[in-house]
């Protein structure tokens, strides 16, 4: 009996390959199995036999799985090296199995499919069509054997789709060929994935009314759907007119399907695809049809049925794509009507409109959303939104939204029909209140669109919600066992009521008043509706706060009767000092807090937007303010400076620079008196006097409810907050004859320009010694001796909040159903909170001077060194939390706000050692974190630095990066065509999402600042080593900016002196190839960085041959290809080729060190040869003619059945 080596291993196979599987397994035993059977994979020469062997039907499914997979391994990995002979033994047994080696399509395990459809689609992506040209007639005589077989052709087809125009996981060559001949062949293709679908459709309809056909009914109906998926992949690409053909066939059969429980779902798919297409609108005209009775009446059936049969997962799933596919019709109905297509308004577009509507009013919020960016797109669009019929349908929308803005159908609940569905949307209540946060504000765009076109209906339906909340009782609903008083939570149904019509009614006014004409306006109405308003009374904190939004929503109404503004003070006045329970010693609730915040910033915004209408009324205002202020407790400190800004702006309208600044000396003495005490300046030159004023020392053992520093806290805040409103709000008149008349104007620059004087400077400035020790002092407050002196418990008031915190790490904020408990705060929060503000304020102060105060703050004498001592001092202890809101609100707009004048004495005296110490501290910080990920298996610092301290740490120094790098690039470069100032992503919003595009030249140039730091050395040297450094910190934003913004500008700069040594020439350019080795990854961050390098190369090569000797280091670079790109660039008098052309040579020579991906830098590498070319004329050649090679024929004839 001879010894068969292929069975033997075979067994050992199915041993191995059951360990592997078995759960009971042990891990050294997996791992033996796993190294046996991939070792066999790479190694052994019988391969095929045994993958054939092990495929049989005979074995179990995870046997048969592994066979299968030996086989496409084969196929991936071996092809280039296997003999003519074996290929076609080997897609001859593979066809052999599709054929008559699978299980029943119904018994079938979906992987086997799977993985045998993916050997036959490697085998094409190898062979076809050149050396393989029956392969379609191949799969057509397979699929006529069954379903079995029909159904794995659909897989091969839909799999080859993907592979070649989806993923494009194949060399251009092959795929070109690919793509051109199925293209070729589409006619062919389509019309048998069509036949397939309607003949197996046509069957599943006949049997499944019989019993006793279950069985091949629902084999019908899985092919039914294989056709279907296999559809989806090719309609989005093929040409229009496929799918328009036979006068719209497919269309029409997707449109019936949508009536098939089984099949629906992926008709929705298909016709979604269909209607989502772009392109030529011409080819788009045909979809119209769609708008027919017709195709409208099998929509809308599918969709009542649906919804008919109550929350079912599969039935939601596809109303969700039915939606969608209105939703994307709509988009085709904007670009076709009005268009050079002359498509006329479809006749049924009422119905449209009310299917469509049927989806803005269905309970699930997610649908609603679907709906709403159509609804602006078709009230935006010039032809529709004049027509009769969708003017008809807009108040529908307007009832619709005011259901859609109430806040209902939190998944955790169950007091409204949304609650069901949200339970399938949304992962938790946080989650809901986030999306409905963004649906909200979508829809008030929507509205806001609506009542342009017809501002009347939306006010009026709004004054009638309005009357209607103010006449119903409060009801504040089952959820509120925590107050005693019995007040609305923000789950009430009272409260969310009130709450969508207050936005309502914001969402519909100002269109109103931008729309109509001043004679148009509905006054009377109006006011009707304040008056309502303000005689409206409420002790519920929560109520009160949408009164309040009302009645600044109406407030553009006083403008025409004046005579109301008094009421409106009192009311708003009323509300700064709200309680709910009088003498309470109860700390006052959040939503209390947050109606006198509210009426404070209500009185500011009426200051700002209506100061003429106030400014008659402006000494009863004051007089009110001066009645609340002369009791110290009755307001906040920041309530306190609400108002006083409020009086500043008002004063603003005097137009009277000497009554201005007595008007600012007399609302200010308070805060001069105490600010300049002598108590106080010892306690703000010294860090020791002052924690031990506020209450921070150690002397407090046990920091509970006690609380004696209070109100010297108070008293600091008071100070500082008085301080920066006045700056931020005092200003001179905008009109340059107003300012001229009133004495604001001191003179004029050089080029012409007024120079203005504010009103605020003097006593400002007054004040400005104290605001820099107390600056001084709180940086000091981070010195290792004063925290030792704060103690443990004080020195964790210096921390960062928790709400900081969160923001960084992109946690959502609670939901907060706290509004009705008290905030009760320890002495450790309120310290914590006391410090945070204050550094913030201080430096606002600072970063608001110089364009509120102009020359009077830049000609300050000594200022720069004033700064530098105060400001910038003990750097090295500032956390990075503290740091970052100092470049933001005070460094950058010092600099943007400086005149040309005072560069050399204040910018570059401050900007050249901020900018070198700011690149040491943020090498060490990445320095740090690059060595953590090197040692992340070091066990003993993982104990005292939890990861999410070290997640928060590195998103900091992340954060901290942008930060600076957006302040060079401020101070140094203006974009051309885009805006400056452009602001530095927020906390926690990563913006990961990078742009792709390759990006065009840098068409950045450097500003007069800019010129001005570069000439100075030590500057210039920081600027550059900060920009290029950075490249490969790991960041990819702030490394696709740099890139793209700063590098060139500042290098080209330089260039310019051609005093460069060669070894900065070749740290740059190290530098940009260090950085793709970091972010190659990243296709934006690659491509800007790939276009820099190119621009250095290009530019610096004639000059430095050492950048030449950089390109040879660089792995696995062709010494050849190198020599040939560098002789074309150093020869002049050769005529160039395209930039694009080079850079592509460029890229490919430095692709070595572009960095990949994790999951592709240990892949196995696909080789896929080119087959002979297809469609390009080859040049007959002289010495042999390839054609006559006997090999060849064979070959192509290689795969002929």
């Amino acid at each position: 009996m001879s010894w068969d080596p292929v069975s033997t291993l075979c067994e050992q196979l199915v041993k191995a390959v059951t360990v592997m599987m078995n759960p009971a397994s042990t891990q050294r035993y997996r791992l033996e199995a796993l190294k046996f059977c991939e070792e066999f994979k790479e190694k052994s020469p019988v391969c095929v036999p045994c993958g054939l062997k092990l495929a049989e039907k005979t074995q179990t499914a995870i046997v048969r799985h592994f066979g299968l997979q030996t086989l496409e391994h084969v196929v991936k990995f071996r092809w280039n090296t296997m003999a003519r002979l074996e290929k076609v033994y080997l897609k001859n047994s593979v066809m052999g199995l599709i054929s008559n080696g699978t299980q029943d399509i119904l018994e079938e395990e979906s992987h086997i499919k799977d993985v045998l459809s993916r050997i036959v689609v490697e085998m094409i992506k190898r062979e076809w069509p050149q050396h393989w040209p029956d392969m379609l007639k191949e799969l057509d005589t397979l699929s006529k054997q069954g379903e079995t077989q029909t159904e794995l052709v659909m897989f091969i087809l839909l799999r080859l789709a993907e592979d070649v125009v989806t993923f494009q996981t194949l060399p251009a060559q092959r795929r070109r060929d690919i793509q051109q001949t199925l293209t070729q062949n589409m006619d062919k293709i389509f019309s048998f994935l069509l036949d397939t679908l309607q003949q197996n459709v046509n069957k599943y309809r006949r049997m499944k009314m019989d019993a006793s056909q279950e069985l091949k009914a629902q084999a019908n109906c899985r092919v039914g759907i294989a056709a279907l998926n296999t559809l989806a992949g090719y309609i989005d690409w093929v040409a229009m007119s496929h799918i328009t053909a036979d006068n719209c066939k497919l269309l029409e059969m997707l449109c019936l399907l949508l009536n098939e429980p089984e099949l629906q779902v992926g008709a929705a798919e298909c016709l979604l695809i269909v209607v989502s297409r772009k392109g030529k609108l011409e080819d788009r005209k045909p979809l119209m049809v769609l708008f027919g009775d017709v195709a409208m009446h099998y929509i809308l059936s599918a969709a009542q049925t649906a919804d008919g049969e109550g929350l079912v997962e599969k039935h939601y799933v596809f109303l969700k794509r039915l939606c969608q596919v209105l939703c994307s019709l709509g988009s085709q109905l904007c670009a076709l009507v009005g268009s050079e297509s002359d498509v006329e308004i479809p006749s049924n577009l009422e119905k449209y409109l009310k299917a469509f509507l049927a989806f803005t009013t269905h309970p699930s919020q997610f649908l609603r959303s679907s709906t709403q960016i159509t609804w602006g797109a078709l009230l935006r669009h010039d032809v529709l939104s004049r027509d009769p019929v969708f003017l008809a349908i807009i108040p529908n929308y307007l009832r619709a939204s005011m259901t859609n803005l109430v806040k209902v159908g939190f998944p955790s609940k169950t007091d409204s029909p949304s609650c069901e569905y949200s339970r399938f949307d949304f992962d938790s209540d946080e989650d809901f209140n986030c999306f409905f946060n963004s649906f909200r504000s979508q829809q008030g765009e929507v509205i806001r669109t609506a009542c342009r076109l017809d501002p009347r209906t939306g006010f009026q339906m709004a004054g009638e919600w309005l009357k209607y909340q103010v006449s119903t009782p409060v009801e504040t609903g089952p959820m509120n066992s925590k107050t005693s008083e019995g007040n609305c939570s923000i789950f009430s149904p009272s409260f969310v009521q009130w709450d969508a019509m207050t936005f309502f009614l914001e969402s519909t006014i100002s269109p109103m008043f931008r729309t109509l004409d001043k004679e148009e306006i509905p006054v009377s109405e109006g006011i009707e509706l304040l008056q309502l308003v303000l005689s409206y009374e409420t002790k519920d904190p929560l109520i009160l706060s949408c009164v309040l939004s009302n009645i600044s929503a109406l407030f553009p109404f006083v403008t025409y009767r004046p005579e109301y503004l008094p009421e409106v003070l009192s009311k708003l006045f009323a509300s700064v000092t709200f309680e709910i329970a009088e003498e309470s010693k109860a700390p006052r609730t959040r939503a209390v807090k947050n109606v006198r915040r509210h009426a404070c910033s209500s009185i500011i915004k009426m200051c700002r937007d209506y100061p003429q209408l106030v400014l008659p009324n402006f000494d009863t205002l004051h007089n009110h303010v001066k009645q609340l202020l002369s009791n110290e407790l009755l307001l906040t400190q920041m309530e306190k400076c609400a108002l006083m800004e409020a009086l500043v702006l008002i004063s603003n309208q005097f137009k009277d620079y000497e009554r201005q600044k007595a008007f600012l000396e007399e609302l200010t003495s308070p805060v001069v008196t105490l600010w300049l005490s002598d108590e106080m300046k010892r306690v703000l030159m010294n860090p020791e006097a002052f924690i031990q004023y506020v209450g921070a020392d150690n002397r407090i053992g046990d920091p509970g409810a006690d609380d004696p520093c209070g109100l010297n806290r108070s008293r600091i805040s008071f100070c500082v907050y008085t301080i920066l409103g006045v700056v931020k709000r005092a200003r001179w008149p905008a009109s340059l004859e107003e300012a001229k008349a009133g004495g604001f104007v001191v003179g004029y620059t050089a080029n012409g320009n007024p120079i203005y004087r504010n009103p605020c400077s003097v006593q400002v400035l007054k004040l400005f010694d104290n605001l820099l020790a107390l600056i001084r002092t709180h940086n000091n407050l981070y010195l290792p001796e004063v925290v030792a002196r704060m103690g443990e418990n004080f020195a964790k008031t210096l921390d960062m909040m928790e709400v900081e915190k969160n923001a960084i790490l992109g946690l959502p904020q609670p939901l907060l159903e706290l509004y009705d408990s008290p905030g009760y705060k320890t002495v450790l929060e309120r310290m914590q909170g006391f410090f945070c503000t204050l550094y913030d304020n201080c430096f606002h102060i600072l970063g608001s001077a110089g364009s509120s105060m102009q020359q009077d703050f830049y000609t300050v004498e000594g200022l720069a060194t004033e700064l530098l001592n105060s400001a910038f001092l003990n750097l090295d202890n500032i956390p990075d939390y503290r740091l970052r809101p100092m470049l933001r609100v005070f460094v950058k707009p010092l600099v943007l706000s400086c005149p040309s004048e005072h560069y050399e004495t204040l910018i570059c005296p401050i900007l050249g050692p901020l900018f070198t110490y700011l690149h040491m501290r943020l090498s060490q910080k990445w320095q740090v974190i690059n060595q953590r990920s090197l040692l992340c298996s070091d066990e003993d610092t993982a104990e005292d630095n939890p990861e999410s301290q070290e997640m928060l740490e590195e998103q900091l120094v992340r954060l901290l990066t942008r930060e600076v790098m957006d302040l060079i690039a401020v101070c140094c470069v203006s974009k051309k065509g885009v805006e400056q100032n452009s602001p530095v992503t927020g906390d926690g919003d990563d913006e990961e999402m990078m742009s792709t595009e390759v990006p065009p030249p840098s068409s950045s140039e450097l500003t007069e600042l800019g010129k001005c730091l570069m000439k100075q050395e030590n500057i210039c040297s920081a600027l550059l080593i900060t920009a290029f450094t950075s490249l490969s910190w790991k960041d990819t934003l702030s490394c696709q900016r740099t890139t793209t913004h700063l590098c060139w500008p500042l290098l080209k700069q330089v260039l310019t002196r051609n005093s460069m040594i060669a070894e900065a020439v070749t740290w740059f350019f190290t530098s940009v190839l260090k950085g793709l080795q970091v972010h190659g990854q990243h296709d934006g961050c690659m491509a800007a960085l790939v276009h820099l390098a190119f621009q250095i190369y290009e530019a610096l090569r004639p000059r430095y041959a050492e950048l030449k000797a950089v390109m040879e280091q660089i792995p696995e670079i062709q010494k050849e290809s190198l020599e040939q790109f560098d002789s074309k660039l150093l020869n002049v008098t050769l005529q160039k080729v395209t930039d694009k052309r080079r850079k592509d040579n460029f890229k490919r020579l430095i692709a070595g060190c572009i960095g990949k991906p994790l999951g592709e830098q240990f892949r196995k590498e696909v080789h896929i040869r080119n087959l002979p070319s297809l469609f390009k004329k080859v040049k007959p050649s002289i010495e042999s003619d390839t054609l006559d090679n006997p090999e060849d024929g064979a070959l192509i004839a290689l795969f002929e059945p």
